[in-house]
């Protein structure tokens, strides 16, 4: 596994004080032996020493020198990198962390943009709001929608800001990303896809609204933000197949 280019020493950081919330985080995401786990900014390694005892393959992610001994006295696999950059693996496989806050978004970017990614889940802690945010059914997020038709995103739990050091400014939570047993979407149509929620999102009226709305259950006056992922999946599926139409006739 590449580490990709190291930049400066992290920052953002606030580490997971209690080995117990980190082996309860594992259990919650139903890690199991054998199952290969990255832990993404690790830190001093509290998450990564509950995923091995539960027989996970860890790959602990830090960018932080000063941490490196402390993860790799743990005995699994340690690579000092960015975790915005660093290459994912090529087999399924799963993510438990505590994400550093400054570069939360960045990181679930790149593990859910591209569905082809064989990623099965994610449970990593974030700020709250930013967990709120890309889980809400309403309103919805262009983001959310198409992250939504790969993966069922939720908030697992809240975390307070005393079960950090040093505190945040913030509460935070735990976003799960599970992928979906079938698609919203086919991979394959995953450009398609965003082009078209690009074309289509935003402060206006949904395309097509008036003529696909009672069929799929929404306003005909909605807006890009009143439809949930599986809505706009279906929107998307009526025009291509209404399109097909119109091209055999």
């Amino acid at each position: 596994m590449s580490v990709g280019r190291v930049r400066s020493r992290p920052s953002g950081r606030h580490y997971l004080r209690s080995r117990s919330l980190a082996e309860q985080l594992v259990l919650d995401a139903g890690i199991t032996a054998g199952d290969l786990v990255l832990d993404l900014g690790a830190g001093r390694g509290v998450i990564t020493r509950a995923l091995r005892d539960h027989g996970a393959r860890v790959v602990a992610v830090e960018l932080d020198a000063h941490v490196l001994g402390d993860l790799r006295r743990l005995g699994v696999e340690v690579l000092r990198a960015d975790a915005r950059l660093v290459q994912l693996p090529r087999e399924p496989f799963r993510v438990v962390a505590n994400l550093p806050f400054a570069a939360g978004t960045a990181i679930l970017r790149r593990l859910l943009d591209d569905p082809r990614l064989p990623l099965v889940s994610a449970d990593v802690i974030v700020e709250w709001g930013l967990a709120t945010k890309r889980a809400a059914v309403w309103p919805s997020t262009l983001t959310s929608v198409y992250w939504g038709a790969w993966y069922e995103l939720s908030v697992a739990r809240r975390v307070p800001r005393a079960c950090f050091a040093p505190p945040p400014s913030v509460d935070a939570a735990v976003l799960r990303a599970s992928r979906r047993a079938e698609p919203l979407v086919p991979v394959r149509e995953a450009r398609d896809y965003r082009a078209f929620l690009q074309r289509s999102f935003g402060d206006k009226r949904v395309p097509q609204a008036h003529k696909f709305a009672t069929q799929l259950g929404f306003d005909p006056h909605a807006r890009g933000r009143d439809l949930d992922a599986g809505q706009w999946a279906a929107l998307y599926r009526s025009q291509i197949v209404s399109v097909m139409k119109r091209g055999r006739s």
